[in-house]
């Protein structure tokens, strides 16, 4: 029952302390979710209600994780090395 477990483990700790990244997927989530269901009450068709309510969920994703973390694309933790040829000295 490992799966179970470390899946039980996952969710608490999504629920009790959730990281920025969780903060913004749950947004872009609930998003899609709102979406969905506003274009289901104007009646788009089913292909396009759902392709429109992803589009809105990533545009929710990155306007919420700018907003968390102030970066569109999080800032590399190694320093990038010099490039080294090796053929010429």
């Amino acid at each position: 029952m490992g799966f179970i477990d470390e899946l039980k483990a996952d969710v608490k700790q999504v629920l009790t302390d959730p990281t920025d990244e969780q903060k913004a997927i749950i947004a872009a989530v609930i998003a899609i979710i709102i979406a969905d269901r506003y274009f289901l009450w104007i009646e788009f068709p089913f292909v396009v209600r759902t392709t429109a309510a992803v589009g809105v969920g990533f545009i929710v994703l990155f306007i919420v994780s700018y907003l968390l973390t102030g970066h569109f694309v999080p800032p590399d933790e190694e320093e990038e090395a010099e490039y080294e040829d090796e053929f010429h000295p």
